[in-house]
């Protein structure tokens, strides 16, 4: 498992890496057998979103340290380095460029972008 990890460097520049989640096997749901989990994080509150098609806005960083998972639609989001990735449906994006030069996102195809949104304590 793993997650697109968009982040910023002390000089505000914006980069893209790819994140591999560890699990292990634990008793999550006792009395159910062991399932692999990742290690839990602190989270402040969770929303979800709605995106129209051709939603196209101008960079910004991340309003906080956040993961956004793709319910529907596609977004192409570009880091300030000018990197671009594909965020689609199934796809984790971990926010953590909540300084610097951000970000550009737009939604692309004609499917209204729906996400479901974690904001993790700062």
């Amino acid at each position: 498992m793993h997650y697109h990890h968009l982040f910023a460097t002390d000089d505000g520049e914006s980069h893209w890496r790819d994140v591999e989640v560890p699990l292990t096997p634990v008793a999550f749901a006792p009395p159910a057998q062991n399932i692999h989990v990742s290690e839990s994080e602190a989270a402040n509150q969770a929303v979800f979103l709605s995106l129209p098609t051709g939603w196209n806005e101008p960079p910004h960083p991340s309003p906080h340290p956040q993961y956004l998972v793709v319910r529907s639609g596609i977004v192409e989001v570009t880091a300030s380095d000018g990197e671009a990735r594909i965020i689609g449906p199934g796809d984790v994006w971990r926010m953590e460029d909540t300084h610097g030069k951000g970000h550009h996102t737009k939604v692309v195809g004609q499917t209204i972008f729906e996400a479901f949104v974690v904001q993790l304590d700062a």
